[in-house]
């Protein structure tokens, strides 16, 4: 996975394009405020239909896939039914799971992440299926060699169960080689105007602090095939540079970072110059190129020694206040004394002078 993010970064944009069909699946246990089972599928990083159970409902989430239900009154309800099964499963396995790897309470995550992949100009294909237990791998399908394949001993069990179902075996091959490629296929067809568009990023430079690495951000971009760079005058850094994921917008666009390592605290402005970040865009003709410029950084810290003046200010009123506070508290208390005997003065005068009588 690490060579093929590199590849993504540091590679010029390619022509042809990859287009998936991903579905992801998740069943969770002791989970507060998220549903139990989640299923939503995907095009091309575009979620195009979601199912929980708490709204128990496949729902599409892109206009476009109003038209899968063309000539099928029912495709919507069948997709529900289907999806209902998919949790029946899950939540019975998350308890087969917990239980190979003898754990009974705490919250634990189960997923599935399957789909495939094609190649619009090579015409390339790949399939994928496959589960995680809490984060880490736990058994998938190798295609190639129509056998399951586990890092963990606790699914050996299941390995050695599913590879001896040949016929589903070849059914998944199937499925991920031809029948889930035509409807990506499809898809890729009433989704051409969403899935064609190019949406150009904004772009910014963001920083913590003055000792704190500049991040170039882009967001709101789309398709999802970018490559950010920082370069020095002609030459592109390497080292001092720290990539960020890719990562969906709410409104299925897509943001990404880069962050340039290098200390630029003791520089000078024109030295600070020199950098800039340059951002790629399949669709777009122009690169977008941003000058490191201290002035255009934007950042929520701010310079103590800036405050002082309001601090010192704010000091001197709340002292003013506290010390109107005493007087009148003072004032009060004389006020609600008895008058003083004849006597009164000379004894205090003799209590704190005890040397003045003689």
């Amino acid at each position: 996975m690490k060579v093929v993010i590199l590849l993504l970064v540091f590679c010029p944009l390619a022509s042809s394009v990859t287009h998936s069909l991903k579905y992801f699946l998740t069943a969770s246990s002791h989970v507060q405020n998220f549903p139990e089972f989640v299923i939503f599928g995907m095009v091309d990083g575009l979620q195009m239909v979601h199912y929980d159970s708490n709204t128990q409902r496949a729902v599409p989430k892109q206009d476009w896939m109003d038209q899968v239900a063309t000539g099928d009154p029912q495709y919507w309800e069948t997709e529900t039914g289907n999806m209902m099964s998919h949790q029946q499963w899950y939540k019975t396995n998350i308890e087969t799971v917990k239980q190979r790897f003898n754990q009974t309470g705490g919250v634990h995550i189960f997923q599935r992440m399957s789909g495939c992949e094609w190649d619009d100009e090579t015409g390339d294909i790949n399939g994928y299926h496959q589960y995680a237990y809490d984060g880490e791998d736990f058994i998938a399908l190798d295609l190639k060699t129509e056998t399951w394949v586990t890092p963990t001993s606790q699914a050996l069990i299941t390995k050695l169960s599913w590879d001896l179902d040949k016929a589903d075996l070849a059914y998944r091959k199937n499925y991920y080689t031809h029948v889930c490629v035509d409807w990506l296929k499809k898809y890729l067809q009433y989704a051409s105007n969403s899935l064609q568009r190019t949406a150009p990023p904004s772009v910014s430079l963001l920083q913590r602090s003055p000792s704190s690495p500049v991040t170039c951000h882009a967001t709101g971009f789309y398709p999802d095939r970018i490559v950010m760079f920082w370069r020095r005058e002609e030459e592109e850094v390497h080292e001092e540079v720290e990539h960020g994921e890719l990562l969906p917008n709410h409104d299925g666009t897509f943001q990404r970072s880069v962050q340039l390592l290098v200390d630029l605290s003791s520089m000078k402005s024109e030295e600070w110059q020199k950098y800039h970040c340059v951002v790629q865009l399949s669709g777009m003709k122009d690169d977008i190129i941003i000058k490191l410029d201290p002035s255009q950084i934007k950042t929520n810290w701010k310079d103590p020694a800036a405050n002082m003046p309001i601090i010192i200010g704010v000091l001197v009123a709340v002292i003013i206040i506290m010390a109107a506070i005493g007087v009148a508290w003072y004032m009060k208390k004389k006020a609600k004394r008895p008058p003083p005997s004849p006597d009164s003065g000379s004894e205090l005068s003799h209590q704190l002078n005890p040397d003045a009588s003689h």
